[in-house]
């Protein structure tokens, strides 16, 4: 779910974890150290944020410490697990099944080969859009948030879409949301290794401690988050919305 400034706002007030400032973050990740997951948590417009995805991975690599890229980008079952290090990027994007349309190459290209040159596998984590409508009448995915949650959860889905969805659209579209972190975080447990840490790069609402990836793994799988300073780009992206 493309969360944008407005939900943002709401997230960045609420989350436990820290906006990073870029100079600070290879520090910030040896900070963290040691633990399983790594969760990087952006703005998809922001244009800051691929360096910042970059000096992550890197932080991690020259640590000999990074086990895999998860990311939101590219869908469960989607891998570069049989590509080389010297792939070319048009390998690695027919890999992961890359659609340039909702997920601009050259934000997440060099996160994305720089994991593939240091010899990490890099993994589909979202739901795979043929469940999408499948996850939207799950009402058991209503049971994985608390009631708290789950209500700040809908009001996301709310701001996120700029509250011109018809109410009887928010818990289809929340449930989603839900869905969409129990994949990736699915998708962190697969691909953790010992001694090692796994990336995700998402939305700053999927990786959100209270409401997204963090709540669905073992209380006893080591989670940190970093979540990319929020970015105005000068968009107006309700009014795109609404049109």
């Amino acid at each position: 779910m493309r969360f944008q400034l407005a939900v943002m706002a709401v997230l960045f007030l609420t989350h436990c974890a820290s906006p990073v400032a870029a100079p600070a973050i290879a520090q910030r990740v040896g900070a963290l150290l040691p633990t399983q997951a790594l969760l990087l948590g952006e703005q998809h417009d922001a244009p800051s944020h691929p360096q910042a995805h970059l000096e992550a991975v890197q932080a991690l690599a020259q640590r000999d410490a990074l086990a895999a890229l998860v990311l939101e980008m590219a869908e469960q079952g989607r891998s570069t697990t049989n590509l080389s290090l010297d792939a070319s990027e048009a390998a690695v994007r027919e890999s992961l099944g890359w659609n340039n349309k909702a997920w601009p190459w050259a934000h997440y290209r060099a996160a994305v080969m720089a994991a593939v040159r240091h010899g990490a596998p890099v993994y589909g984590g979202n739901l795979p859009r043929a469940s999408l409508r499948a996850a939207m009448a799950d009402t058991a995915l209503d049971t994985r948030l608390d009631a708290t949650a789950l209500a700040a959860q809908n009001e996301a889905i709310r701001l996120g879409h700029c509250n011109a969805l018809p109410e009887s659209q928010i818990a289809p579209m929340t449930r989603v949301q839900v869905a969409r972190d129990v994949a990736m975080a699915n998708a962190l447990l697969a691909a953790a290794q010992p001694e090692k840490t796994v990336v995700l790069m998402a939305g700053a609402g999927h990786v959100d401690s209270r409401l997204g990836v963090p709540r669905h793994v073992p209380a006893n799988f080591k989670v940190a988050t970093l979540i990319w300073p929020a970015q105005d780009t000068g968009k107006d992206y309700c009014a795109a919305f609404r049109r």
